[in-house]
């Protein structure tokens, strides 16, 4: 990296000083710009390495014309409209297109489709952008069940039954249109509108104050899935507007809680792919290869958007960032405890993991500021799990010296908040939520010696008062097979309660959260000594299922201090291996009893 104020090299590079202000959070406009165009760049590099390849074996084309028509009807675009040319390189599917197409020529397959479908993808990128730049051209592109897609404008449908087929794009003086062999389709002066046989790429427009943002909400680009191409889903218009409602919601909430954010979002996040409804859930993902673009399940409110929205933002960010600066090596273990997942991850999904986070913190902080019961509770929860899984990879051999620099970055912003104040009754719901989560990944994911376990199950059985030691089952690495399923249903009762879900409504709305029990219900309702009867009778019906081994240990821990307690939290794993071993015999104790001795030695927290 070149120090501050060095002389501007003739390629994309960040400086540290940048690199420090993406950790604290303190991006600006510009830093995303140019992370916008080394994208760019990438992209462009993709493209001409796409074309080289395609020519070593123009068969791959199929009945399509070789890709360097394609590439100087763009050199024509760039030329007349580079505006028209910079749109359709820094669309966020051209990226993904060329980086699955580019995988399907390394290994010689050809993917969903033939693979001279996915190669003839370059024609449908260059027949857009002249679209944009007004040209008169004539383009053969390719057709997925007689849909022609024109990435960032819209869908052509033709008649044609054939699964994979050839259609022609052309312009005359103005005039756009879509045809083969068994239909036309005109576009309309406007591509943003549909009209027969056409469908749009909408746009969501908001405008907050001098802030203005403008989201496509794509759901026809075979490219805006994550793995694979996907065909076009097509939202209702009824669906669209609701989109429109949380989108402007998210926005607003944006603009007044994090306007550092309001400056940089638009730039660095341009597209939506709008997915269902999942009840409690806010399913989001995105991929490094489409920058600006994100996959959002619809969620409830617009402040459940607003924390997406932003936590996919971090993504996209730091998916720029990695393609400019390595923070980590390639280490593929899955070794890390994180609490935004059930199993374990690799370093690099850590990362990607903390980054996203730390904005999801920063965004609940200052929505908690108001006197938001839930944002407190999500402020209080996301900064000490976050906090948690950031000591845990600090220092980490596989993070370079950036990466360290990066992290350490993270970490000044991030211990700031700490300390800062919550109510004392939600601070407690968000410590007992995020022990909970640790304590059901530990009994999942890590394995006791076998040999340890069988001297503790001998010393029970010899009547010992005491285990003759504490074992520490996480000096090992955890396994990613987990042991048991793993249910999120308490902590989603206790989020309805801190959302503003009274107990009378609680009662009414917990058969709707996937997987809850009653004795889950009690807990979440504050009655500790109805979930320590209900968690009992779940262990006695199924005296491995994780999610009652530790929901005893939270249900008698809200009720004082107890060593059964603190085993159940502090090593489930262990009183689950020890309890195991013991059924084997007929005086086998009750996990309660067993995790009371154990829990002698496990010190409080």
């Amino acid at each position: 990296m070149p120090q501050d104020g060095a002389e501007r090299p003739a390629f994309h590079r960040l400086s540290w000083r940048d690199l420090d202000d993406l950790a604290r959070l303190d991006g600006n406009a510009g830093v995303l710009r140019r992370l916008r165009r080394a994208e760019r760049s990438r992209r462009k590099l993709l493209l001409r390495a796409l074309m080289e390849e395609s020519a070593k074996s123009p068969r791959r084309l199929g009945p399509l014309p070789p890709l360097d028509i394609a590439w100087e009807l763009l050199a024509r675009v760039e030329s007349r409209s580079p505006k028209a040319f910079d749109r359709i390189l820094t669309h966020p599917y051209t990226g993904s297109w060329a980086g699955y197409t580019t995988r399907l020529c390394r290994n010689g397959t050809d993917g969903i489709g033939p693979l001279w479908m996915h190669l003839g993808h370059w024609h449908a990128l260059a027949a857009t952008a002249a679209i944009r730049a007004g040209l008169d051209f004539a383009a053969e592109v390719p057709a997925w069940n007689g849909n022609v897609i024109l990435p960032s404008l819209g869908m052509a449908r033709l008649a044609t039954t054939e699964p994979f087929s050839v259609a022609v794009v052309r312009g005359d003086r103005g005039r756009f249109t879509v045809s083969d062999d068994t239909s036309s389709v005109v576009l309309p002066e406007s591509p943003g509108l549909d009209a027969p046989g056409w469908w749009a790429v909408r746009k969501v427009r908001v405008r907050v104050g001098a802030r203005r943002f403008t989201v496509r909400l794509d759901d026809l680009d075979p490219y805006r899935g994550l793995y694979e191409p996907i065909p076009p889903q097509r939202l209702p218009v009824a669906e669209v507007r609701e989109w429109q409602r949380l989108i402007d919601e998210a926005c607003q909430l944006i603009v007044t809680h994090l306007p550092g954010f309001a400056e940089t979002m638009p730039i660095g996040l341009s597209s939506l792919v709008p997915k269902p409804q999942v009840l409690y859930r806010n399913p989001s993902a995105s991929t490094g290869e489409a920058f600006g673009s994100a996959v959002v399940g619809r969620p409830t409110d617009g402040t459940s958007l607003a924390s997406t929205l932003i936590h996919e933002f971090q993504h996209i960010v730091l998916g720029g960032l990695l393609h400019l600066i390595r923070l980590h090596d390639n280490d593929p273990r899955e070794r890390f405890y994180v609490p935004w997942r059930d199993d374990p991850r690799p370093v690099s999904g850590a990362v990607q993991g903390l980054y996203a986070f730390l904005g999801v913190v920063a965004f609940w902080r200052s929505l908690a500021a108001t006197g938001d019961r839930r944002a407190a509770f999500e402020f209080a929860y996301w900064r000490q799990q976050t906090w948690f899984a950031l000591h845990a990879l600090g220092g980490d051999s596989a993070l370079t010296v950036a990466g360290q620099r990066f992290l350490d970055g993270m970490a000044e912003r991030l211990g700031r908040w700490q300390g800062e104040p919550v109510p004392p009754d939600v601070a407690e719901l968000a410590d007992a939520a995020a022990k909970d989560h640790r304590a059901g990944w530990r009994v999942r994911h890590l394995r006791p010696d076998p040999a340890d376990i069988a001297r503790m199950a001998a010393a029970w059985t010899a009547g010992r008062p005491r285990p003759p030691a504490m074992i520490d089952a996480s000096a090992t690495p955890p396994t990613p097979v987990p042991d048991g399923l793993w249910s999120p249903a308490r902590t989603d009762l206790v989020q309805l309660r801190t959302g503003g879900v009274g107990l009378p409504e609680l009662d009414e709305l917990w058969p709707t959260v996937p997987d809850a029990t009653p004795a889950d219900l009690a807990y979440a309702s504050g009655r500790f000594a109805d979930a320590v009867r209900g968690y009992r009778a779940e262990l006695v019906d199924d005296p491995d299922r994780p999610t009652s081994l530790v929901g005893l240990g939270l249900a008698l821990a809200a009720s004082g201090p107890d060593p059964a307690a603190r085993a159940l939290l502090g090593c489930p794993e262990v009183v689950r291996a020890v309890h195991r071993t013991l059924r084997q015999s007929r005086t086998a104790p009750t996990p309660e009893g067993l995790a009371a001795w154990i829990g002698q030695l496990v010190p409080a927290t």
